[in-house]
């Protein structure tokens, strides 16, 4: 079985065993999931699902959130991991699909790792939650040991 193949058979098995991927993140939209997303980097969704709360109450869109600056996100954000970053990057993000993609969360994984904030994990959970894009998030870690593996395959 080539590297393709096994990929192939690896989803199949996830497919199997977890139809429909799903997040514990609350959200009603891609806005949502995105903001929380980009929240969630090295904290917990019961955290993030705490401050989006309020956030999403005051900044209900992704206009609204472009209307914003970092300084006023923060107070919001202030208990999440590194709040100063994700508040620009929220901010960023939401201008830039604003400006890019008409207000619409974009739906590839190369038009979502242009949006401040957004790598490779959270476009593919973007993908795979809100647009059920066939997607495999996963963190770096597992990235870099996985490529590793391709590179130096044991046995």
């Amino acid at each position: 079985m080539n590297r393709t193949q096994k990929a192939r058979h690896t989803l199949d098995r996830l497919r199997e065993e977890i139809p429909t991927p799903e997040t514990e993140l609350r959200y009603i939209n891609p806005y949502q999931l995105i903001v929380a997303v980009i929240l969630s980097a090295q904290c917990t969704d019961k955290r993030v699902n705490i401050v989006t709360e309020d956030l999403f109450a005051d900044y209900p869109t992704m206009a609204d959130l472009a209307k914003a600056t970092p300084e006023e996100i923060y107070p919001y954000i202030q208990s999440v991991t590194y709040p100063n970053n994700k508040a620009k990057h929220l901010v960023g993000m939401a201008q830039r699909v604003m400006e890019a993609y008409d207000g619409q969360v974009p739906q590839t994984s190369k038009e979502l790792m242009t949006l401040p904030g957004v790598g490779r994990k959270t476009a593919q959970v973007v993908l795979s939650v809100a647009f059920e894009v066939d997607a495999l998030p996963v963190d770096t870690h597992v990235f870099r040991v996985s490529a590793a593996q391709a590179h130096h395959p044991a046995g």
